[in-house]
């Protein structure tokens, strides 16, 4: 008689527990449900992050801003108006390649040798932006900028024929590669700041997006 009385005691128990683990098993996933709605999760487009505005840019984890493209002489200028944020590591640059561009070369050169003599000069009457380019068919030329519009590269070969560069061209250039200025998890200020810069470069644009992953 002890034995049946004890044994319906714990099988009371047993029943009891069981009944209380599945209340809270049921409850936290209820809560999870509550919690976790796929339904209401919207992800933002690159334009959508951008027009949020910079406080609210500043406080996304993993974002990259990024500015440019840029020829040797801009990307210059730029990473100089950027020197006073003191940004560090926060900021890296990227080649990109750029269709719909112009170019002022020299036209093409007998050999790689005449390019060289022809750019050692050029750099040595300080004009920046210049390099050494394949043109093809075992000619070579010398590179002056490469430009997003025409009349950018027109006006760099104005200026670099008011300074005794003469004989050059103004042709368009397709996947030339120019440089982008990414900033990694930028401040609020930085991103003002870039939104600033960016009015004064014509051509260049700025973008928002996930960082590209680190190299």
């Amino acid at each position: 008689m002890r034995a049946a009385v004890l044994l319906l005691i714990l099988v009371n128990v047993a029943l009891f527990g069981y009944a209380r683990l599945e209340r809270a098993a049921q409850s936290e996933a209820g809560r999870l449900g509550d919690q976790i709605q796929p339904d209401l999760v919207k992800l933002l487009t690159p334009q959508q992050v951008a027009a949020l505005g910079p406080t609210k840019v500043a406080a996304l984890a993993d974002v990259c801003v990024e500015w440019g493209p840029f020829g040797d002489a801009d990307r210059a200028r730029a990473q100089a108006d950027l020197g006073p944020l003191a940004l560090g590591r926060l900021a890296s640059l990227r080649q990109v390649a750029v269709d719909g561009a112009y170019w002022v070369n020299l036209g093409a050169l007998a050999s790689r040798g005449a390019a060289d003599r022809r750019a050692t000069e050029l750099r040595g009457q300080g004009i920046s932006d210049v390099s050494v380019v394949d043109f093809g068919r075992g000619q070579f030329t010398v590179s002056l900028g490469v430009f997003r519009t025409e009349a950018a590269a027109t006006t760099r070969a104005e200026t670099l024929a008011a300074r005794g560069v003469l004989g050059t061209h103004v042709e368009p250039r397709q996947g030339a590669l120019q440089s982008t200025i990414v900033v990694r998890d930028p401040p609020q200020a930085v991103v003002v700041r870039l939104k600033e810069l960016q009015a004064q470069y014509a051509g260049s644009d700025l973008k928002v997006g996930p960082c590209p992953p680190a190299s």
